[in-house]
């Protein structure tokens, strides 16, 4: 298991660098000059000259990219262009709001998935099993700010259950949870379909193995067999599912979080884009990734304590 954790640990560390490299291409090749977006068009040349010095960008390339990752890895990620704040500071305010949200659209989608495949995959073929099918393939192919304008409408505008805008009061648990109801059901509300299909395909093909055969053959009772035996080997691949789901939930929350006026990482990144706020942009974006890519670690990690033969391929 160690050698295993090692290499997936390792793998991370690959993909976090190969992301800085193209997060910093992208960057560099983005026509303008962040300088004068920042200080507007009445700067002076003077002042631009000193802003451009400040943000490190007269440096060469190679330069600008070794300072970059150097700074990262030592947990320095700038200075923002227009408030001088730490942008690690700037981030980490906002970050928390995002993986709430996320956080809560993961427990929709499981909460409700995981048993609605399930039940799928035991009534194979009779009319549950057609209907949840249907429903799945529904919420799969409604876009999430599709679900977030129509929920803005009918919970909040038109029956008035729950907040229309905004993360609720701050120290308020309930208000903060009400908030966050209408954003994480925009955002997981389609995963709830991936995974219902997921582990009633998976569930399907467990059913069918030999252990199973076997388990009933001793007169194990049927609910025993699907959860205790079935179910734990059927829901491995949404483990997977969830890791990729994860990074997928957090490029949707910017659709949310604009339409319900949160605040929000999503939210963050778009107005520094509008802004040219490269510093918060490349901090931001870079946060999320390395996120991303620790949640893909850890369903790696749990996969393999739950499946051994993971942990042999890698011997």
């Amino acid at each position: 298991m160690f050698a295993y954790a090692m290499r997936r640990l390792g793998l991370g560390a690959t993909i976090i660098l190969v992301a800085m490299m193209i997060l910093f291409s992208m960057i560099y090749l983005i026509p303008g000059d962040p300088a004068s977006v920042a200080l507007g068009p009445r700067a002076t040349p003077e002042m631009i000259a000193e802003l451009r010095s400040r943000m490190g960008l007269d440096d060469p390339v190679l330069v600008q990219f070794w300072n970059f990752v150097s700074s990262a890895v030592q947990g320095n990620l700038g200075v923002e262009a227009l408030s001088g704040r730490p942008v690690l500071t700037v981030v980490m305010e906002q970050l928390p709001f995002t993986l709430a949200m996320v956080l809560c659209s993961i427990t929709w989608a499981v909460l409700l998935g995981i048993p609605l495949g399930c039940i799928a995959a035991v009534k194979r073929g009779g009319f549950v099993d057609r209907v949840i099918g249907v429903l799945s393939v529904a919420v799969i192919a409604v876009p999430s700010f599709v679900v977030a304008i129509y929920a803005l409408l009918l919970f909040a505008v038109h029956l008035k259950w729950l907040p229309a805008i905004g993360a609720g009061e701050s120290g308020n648990l309930k208000s903060q949870l009400m908030a966050l109801i209408l954003p994480s059901l925009a955002v997981g509300l389609g995963w709830i379909g991936y995974i219902a299909r997921l582990v009633r395909a998976s569930m399907l093909e467990t059913l069918e193995a030999g252990h199973i055969r076997t388990a009933r053959a001793f007169g194990l009772p049927e609910r025993w067999i699907i959860y205790n035996y079935a179910l734990r080997i059927a829901i491995l691949p949404t483990v997977t599912l969830l890791g990729v789901g994860i990074g997928h939930m957090l490029s949707s929350s910017v659709f949310a979080e604009i339409v319900f006026a949160r605040p929000g990482i999503g939210k963050l990144v778009y107005e520094a884009i509008s802004t040219r706020n490269y510093p918060l942009v490349t901090g931001a974006v870079l946060v999320t990734t390395a996120f991303f890519v620790l949640v893909n670690v850890l369903a790696d990690l749990v996969i393999g304590l739950l499946d051994p033969r993971v942990r042999a391929s890698f011997n």
